[in-house]
């Protein structure tokens, strides 16, 4: 086994002043750097950076990948994780300095008994930036950090970061990968290597890539934790909010069509996490009684050269075999009337998704007539109004279920 209890990864790529403040962070770590490594995933030739990496070369081990490829933050990280040599990988962003006892709680809580779990870390002040586009930001010594990092200990858990709080701990219960962030956490490297844990590089732009590598995470049976004393400080930098919340929406229908899901639909549709977990037991009922039992779901294929989509397709499923990278069932369409729908070829080279349509994984317009079947009428109004909404975004037409009385 590796001496080294640590990699820090880090994604990077024109972050010259922050990167600063987070390798000086980790000089300062209470934790022996005899036990810690830094891997920056580096997407630029910088002779800047590579100097910046000579400065702490009497304090740090930095290792640095190098690549010039168009900027991938899954790619970054990844690139680092490949050469980790640690029995933990932590990774972090370029712009989370640590607080000085970090990296030692992180040791002594968590890991240095072989645990297999995935902790997650506090970044103070990472949610207040998402508000508001900054344009510019004046660099800062890291004298002026210093002193707040040293504090963080004793700062109030939910304060830090609102997963901590009573508000989320039922969401995060039910679904604890959805709160995976990767400007902090930290997961057992044999773990990794053993499940093949990359981030997945098809996630172009800011979004949701963390939280689907958190579900593959969980699916190893690898708990995620809340982690205790484990804090960093979200440094400032340049952002544009606009560009990101576009990403974001692109990002998350990858995300669905990669893992369709009720509670991943409920997320997107009706405005968060919080909410999936409030509905989500109720909607299971409802989509079980709306489908007499079978499973509901979405149909796109095409007819006479026209993009068609149906909405409640009855489904039946059937186990995967062998260890996936996807959802665990194949699905496939058991309603003569979608066959019907779609001519003498039926459904057998058609897109089968077990999604109700709270949220869709197309683009808007990118359907020319879409058929709402009869079980999506007999969900109750809210639902029914999600459907159809999400319904009317990607179609040119749309074609209404027969009406049947209204819960």
């Amino acid at each position: 086994m590796t001496d080294l209890k640590f990699s820090i990864v880090i994604p990077y790529k024109q972050r010259l002043d922050n990167i600063r403040a987070v390798f000086t962070s980790l000089a300062e770590q209470t934790l022996d750097p005899s036990g810690f490594e830094v891997v920056v995933g580096s997407m630029e030739y910088d002779p800047r950076f590579v100097a910046l990496c000579a400065e702490f070369t009497d304090r740090l081990r930095i290792v640095s990948v190098l690549t010039a490829d168009e900027w991938n933050t899954s790619q970054a990280r990844n690139l680092g994780i490949r050469n980790a040599t640690g029995q933990v990988v932590v990774v972090l962003d370029a712009d989370v300095a640590l607080a000085p006892t970090a990296l030692r709680n992180l040791w002594e809580r968590y890991y240095q008994h072989g645990q297999n779990v995935c902790v997650q870390g506090q970044v103070l002040g990472y949610d207040a930036v998402l508000d508001d586009d900054i344009t510019e930001v004046e660099s800062q010594p890291f004298d002026a950090y210093r002193a707040g990092l040293a504090d963080l200990d004793a700062v109030d858990r939910a304060q830090c970061d609102p997963r901590w709080s009573a508000e989320y701990a039922a969401a995060f219960a039910r679904f604890p990968w959805a709160f995976v962030r990767t400007g902090l956490m930290a997961l057992p490297t044999a773990t990794i290597r053993r499940h093949g844990l990359l981030l997945d590089e098809g996630f172009r732009g800011w979004g949701a890539e963390d939280q689907e590598w958190g579900l593959r995470i969980s699916r190893t049976g690898t708990p995620i934790l809340l982690g205790q004393g484990v804090h960093g400080v979200h440094l400032p930098h340049r952002r544009d909010f606009t560009a990101q919340d576009r990403s974001a929406t692109r990002t998350n229908r990858y995300y669905l069509a990669k893992w369709p899901r009720t509670e991943l639909e409920l997320a997107l549709a009706f405005g968060g996490w919080l909410e999936a977990e409030r509905l989500y037991d109720d909607v299971g009922r409802q989509l079980a009684e709306a489908g007499n039992g079978r499973r509901l779901g979405v149909v796109r294929g095409t007819v006479g050269g026209a993009r068609v989509l149906a909405v409640g397709a009855l489904l039946d499923a059937t186990p995967r075999s062998g260890p996936q990278a996807g959802p665990e069932e194949v699905f496939r369409v058991a309603d003569p009337e979608v066959e019907a729908l779609f001519g003498a070829a039926g459904t057998a080279h058609c897109e089968v998704l077990p999604l109700a349509g709270f949220a869709l994984p197309y683009d808007a317009d990118s359907i020319d007539t879409c058929h709402l079947l009869a079980p999506v009428s007999r969900l109750s109004e809210p639902y029914r109004k999600a459907v159809r909404q999400e319904a009317e975004r990607v179609s040119r037409e749309l074609v209404p279920a027969a009406e049947v009385p209204s819960r």
